[in-house]
């Protein structure tokens, strides 16, 4: 079976000969032993054998001013510590200034990951003649200082503490559990299927933001909500079936939620569009992730505690087009707006 991984950067099987392996290569061939026993011995390649012979051959004058050559380990060594001088970060550096020009800019004011900088470059054809690091390069560049960005600059570098198991009493479910929720909107191939939460600032007194996440392309949409209550979540319900009037139903076809009081309208609201609303097991945030995963990422620019009434419209419309026009390695690095667009140009 052949296991697939996420990394940009293939996994390397060799390793250099050691200053020892040098030392026995100098012995056996002084007994005479042909290059294959060598690399039997070692346990290395002949080919690998017989490039380090000729890295570490020198020519020498006998004492009647006949010249002969031969290998030595010490040669071999040093012929090595001088071409790995002069490989590796700093050949590399220059020749990707441009690609770490651009990355340095858009992890600092666009708020990318290092990941996506790289995958959207391999991916871009204006880039395709352009030299690019993988991604564990780039990390390590700027683990090593070699640029201007630091770790605490990056968005999402952190090692997450694992959550203790708390038992907690069971809360009722306000409609249809995500039990009976069709494979077709599991699975992600359909479009119009959407999440929903609240993002909330100050635990009172506070205005708080309505998100909904749709599951194939991971366009987001966020709108204020005057509270946190089933009232204004109507309201911004209503607003969403006049903007998007008979197109309605075939952009949104299911929603999935958890049960806050706030939700318990949604039900009822959308059966006049046969839009179908799940409720997800109580304290299961993971099965709506996809939307937990996007007010995570509005939590960089809204920390919790920071009051949501102080935050302009246009801050948050800003914040909502960051998201949709973030490459996303999911996407093949594409944009959840390109995506979303393509669907909606079905639909017409």
């Amino acid at each position: 079976m052949v296991h697939e991984n996420n990394y940009n950067t293939p996994i390397r099987f060799f390793k250099h000969l050691k200053s020892y392996e040098r030392g026995e290569i100098f012995a056996l061939l002084k007994e005479g032993k042909s290059i294959r026993y060598i690399a039997k011995k070692l346990g290395r390649s002949p080919s690998t054998i017989s490039r380090e012979i000729k890295r570490g051959t020198v020519s020498q004058l006998k004492s009647d001013l006949s010249c002969y050559s031969s290998y030595f380990h010490e040669t071999g060594q040093a012929v090595y510590e001088n071409h790995r001088s002069n490989c590796g970060a700093k050949i590399k550096l220059a020749k990707a200034e441009t690609f770490i020009k651009f990355a340095e800019e858009k992890i600092r004011k666009n708020n990318w990951s290092v990941d996506t900088v790289v995958g959207y470059c391999k991916t871009d054809p204006s880039w395709k003649d352009e030299f690019i690091v993988s991604t564990k390069t780039l990390y390590n560049y700027i683990d090593r200082g070699f640029l201007s960005i630091r770790n605490i600059d990056l968005p999402l570098k952190t090692r997450l503490k694992p959550k203790r198991k708390r038992i907690r009493e069971n809360k009722r479910l306000l409609g249809k559990s995500i039990d009976l929720r069709p494979e077709q909107i599991n699975s992600r191939q359909e479009f119009g299927h959407w999440e929903i939460d609240t993002v909330i600032g100050k635990k009172s007194g506070d205005k708080a933001l309505l998100t909904l996440t749709e599951r194939k392309s991971r366009y987001e949409i966020i709108m204020l909500l005057d509270n946190k209550d089933s009232k204004s979540v109507d309201d911004s319900i209503n607003k969403l079936m006049e903007v998007y009037g008979n197109d309605f139903k075939k952009i949104f076809k299911s929603i999935t939620s958890d049960n806050g009081v706030e939700f318990s309208n949604l039900q009822s609201i959308l059966k006049k569009y046969d839009v179908e609303v799940y409720y997800t097991h109580p304290f299961s945030s993971f099965e709506r992730g996809t939307n937990e995963r996007h007010n995570g990422l509005i939590r960089r620019f809204i920390p919790k505690g920071k009051s949501i009434k102080d935050i302009s419209i246009d801050t948050i419309q800003r914040v909502q087009n960051w998201m949709n026009t973030l490459p996303r390695k999911l996407l093949n690095y594409k944009t959840p707006e390109k995506i979303f667009c393509e669907e909606l140009l079905k639909i017409a």
